[in-house]
């Protein structure tokens, strides 16, 4: 039989990030079984490397060690190199990830694993240098290390697999409430409290966000506190703002051309880790749409629309899906792409004057902030900057606006970053859900865009036959099961296409995705939902995904999103899912309920209901939408249905219902038809004609017609 390891065989495999290391001399194999059957034929370990795209590290590492003729040589003859692209194989990539934080308090990519031929971890690590540096040991060194102690102590190296396999699952798998009272009941508004005080204690409140060193966007935390500033709490609305306007300001957000980087590298959010990734340009633009409604500040407009502009312009496969990342180095340079010089900046701008306050304004100096140039921030005010050049305001903006477009045209011409062109459907479902929104809150354009991508993920990821997603296309090519957060993440998509189009299909498709997530990754004797399918490769654990970490919590999604289908598909049990689940994780939520913001969001509707506004229109009005999107309506359930029962039949039918649901029953157009005239409703002679709509929460508005009348009631329930 032929040994796979006796070659590199990631040429043929789809991923970016693994075609990256197509060409190296170590022999690389994909995830398989082969890969393990070979390490086990040859009583080797199996080194495992973890890495994405537009990691940085990853492409260091790969340029010491994996490019190195020796360090090949010495890797091929005594381990199996399997290379995993962690944003196709999240599971993976989540599991040892854990037996990193677990073993050493830390992880980060590249993730480098040492596994038993049967998948149990005894060594990890992150980056390792080539050479031995200070403390850290060099690649090469680890690698000697670890093959004599292969040879030499087995014994040891099984006892610690062991050990690391029993905690690993323990830390995962195992569901710590599940001793609980089964009457236990959900966590409610409380735990959002919580997370708002918490979110509001932590934070630095100097230069916005959270953390004293690195700072992370936590988009989830700046939805529980714009929640409860809704509610009166000023000081959570002045943590929310904040943090919003420093991460719009400093570096994180691309001054030049839109959209979000991945991180910042200090506590000012000055220098970027300067990837771009998919899912923090759909979250992101979320929480600046949600923070544009409750304060009605531009500033926060301007950035969600620059954003998802960035996404639909940069990041958009032809025929209608989302690629998933532009990466941090451009030409071999990290960040090279994006900084400036002020000669750069003089060079590229034809007036003088006009590059001075382009540079005053967007923070380039001399010195710079990044390596000898400058990463564009705004820290002054454009009208103090006029006053120092002796201008007026709208001549400054004139000059600014004119320099921007010219240094932009500038960079086009620049080596352009690196796209990793998957298209994975769970950030996806996240983007569908962003430009949804904005579809309801800014411009139906983005509704139509997000409506496209739909249609792309319905057309290449979904298996209709088989009822269940693939989780990645690339090349013509969809590959591997979805995990729950591509259900989750794509039906609370679908549902908010649905609310901002009312296109039925699309809520016939979160529907039919929610009856999956349900089939694949609920279990009921164990009250909880589990990442990764039931119908899945068994790997050492099977996890369940409950924190917000750079995505939100997909199980936290799922109760969100199943909790709102509940409305149109009563029967599915989808209620008791999410009330399940909650309950199972009561604990957790309500005393570590800053980590778990997604879920302390979903107790928080759960416990309040839905702000169900049903409206029975072909088309709803322009003054109705202008209603609803000037309103920060942070559990709202926009219920569109036609306004006849005829028309609804059609509905029905689409969506495999025999009878109307309560979210629809008796809310139709004026006069009542004869079924809804059956059910004891009087006729009101008031609303014969057009549209007309319903705002509940727990209880119903009597039908309204006119936008007057809608708005009052939008603020009795909101």
């Amino acid at each position: 039989m032929n040994d796979p390891t006796d070659q590199n065989r990631l040429d043929a495999e789809a991923s970016p990030y693994l075609q990256q290391h197509a060409d190296n001399p170590v022999n690389w194999q994909p995830w398989d079984d082969p890969a393990f059957s070979a390490a086990e034929e040859r009583d080797v370990p199996v080194f495992l490397s973890i890495g994405y795209s537009a990691c940085h590290w990853c492409h260091v590492m790969a340029e010491e060690s994996f490019e190195d003729e020796t360090v090949a040589a010495y890797l091929n003859e005594h381990f199996v190199p399997v290379k995993v692209d962690r944003e196709e194989r999240p599971d993976v990539d989540d599991l040892y990830m854990t037996v990193a934080q677990l073993a050493t308090g830390g992880g980060g990519w590249p993730l480098s694993v040492w596994l038993t031929p049967d998948k149990r971890p005894f060594y990890v690590g992150t980056y390792f240098p080539r050479e031995s540096s200070g403390d850290q040991p060099g690649f090469l060194d680890v690698l000697r290390s670890l093959h004599e102690r292969w040879e030499t102590d087995r014994e040891a190296i099984e006892s610690r697999a062991d050990q690391w396999a029993s905690a690993l699952e323990g830390e995962v798998e195992a569901v710590p409430d599940a001793d609980a009272d089964a009457d236990a009941e959900p966590p409610g508004s409380d735990a959002l409290d919580a997370a708002a005080s918490a979110a509001v204690e932590r934070a630095d409140r100097e230069h916005g966000g959270w953390g004293g060193g690195q700072k992370f966007p936590q988009p989830g935390r700046l939805h529980v506190l714009l929640r409860a500033a809704a509610r009166g709490d000023d000081e959570a609305e002045a943590v929310a703002t904040e943090t919003l306007d420093a991460m719009a300001n400093g570096g994180l957000y691309d001054q030049l051309g839109g959209g979000f980087h991945r991180y910042c590298v200090d506590r000012d959010w000055t220098v970027p880790h300067f990837e771009k990734m998919l899912y923090d340009n759909a979250e992101l633009p979320r929480a600046y749409l949600a923070a544009y409604q409750h304060t009605g500040a531009e500033r926060y407009r301007t950035v969600a629309a620059g954003a998802l502009d960035f996404v639909a312009d940069e990041l958009s496969h032809p025929d209608g899906g989302f690629y998933s990342t532009l990466d941090a180095r451009s030409g071999g340079e990290e960040g090279a792409f994006y900084v400036w010089t002020l000669d750069e900046v003089s060079d590229a701008v034809d007036d003088p004057t006009d590059a001075t306050v382009f540079g005053a304004y967007y923070g380039v100096t001399q010195s710079g902030n990044f390596e000898g140039a400058s990463v564009f921030t705004r820290r002054r005010d454009l009208a103090d900057i006029a006053d120092e050049l002796g201008m007026d305001e709208g001549e400054a903006r004139e000059r600014l606006d004119r320099a921007h477009a010219q240094v932009y045209a500038a960079r086009t011409e620049r080596t352009r970053p690196a796209r990793d062109e998957k298209v994975i459907g769970a950030w996806n479902g996240l983007a569908i859900r962003a430009f949804a929104e904005a579809g309801i809150v800014l411009d139906a354009d983005y509704a139509a865009r997000a409506a496209d991508a739909l249609d792309f993920v319905r057309e290449h990821l979904w298996d209709a036959e088989r009822g269940r997603l693939a989780r990645r296309y690339a090349d013509g090519d969809a590959k591997g099961d979805g995990y729950l957060e591509d259900y989750a993440f794509l039906a609370a998509g679908a549902l908010t296409t649905y609310e901002a189009t009312g296109d039925v299909a699309h809520l016939a498709f979160a529907c039919d995705l929610a009856d999956a997530l349900v089939a694949e990754h609920w279990d009921e004797s164990e009250g909880t939902l589990y990442f990764t399918p039931a119908s899945g490769e068994e790997l050492l654990a099977r996890p369940q995904e409950l924190a917000d970490r750079s995505t939100p919590s997909p199980t936290g999604v799922a109760v969100s999103v199943l909790d709102a289908l509940a409305a149109f598909r009563p029967e599915g049990g989808y209620r008791d899912v999410a009330d399940a689940v909650l309950a199972t994780h009561a604990e957790t939520i309500e005393t570590r309920a800053l980590t778990h913001p997604s879920l302390a969001l979903a107790a928080d509707t759960r416990e309040r209901g839905h702000l169900e506004v049903t409206v029975a229109a072909d088309e709803i009005p322009d003054a109705w939408r202008e209603a609803v999107a000037a309103r920060y309506l942070p559990d709202r359930l926009l219920s569109r249905r036609p306004p006849t029962a005829d028309g609804l039949d059609g509905w029905l039918d689409r969506l495999g219902l025999d009878e109307a649901p309560p979210i629809w029953t008796g809310r139709g157009r004026r006069p009542a038809d004869a079924a809804e005239r059956s059910s004891g409703e009087q006729r009101d002679p008031r609303t014969d004609d057009g549209p007309t709509a319903y705002v509940c929460r727990r209880a119903c508005s009597p039908p309204v017609t006119d936008t007057d009348a809608l708005t009052e009631w939008l603020e009795e329930y909101r």
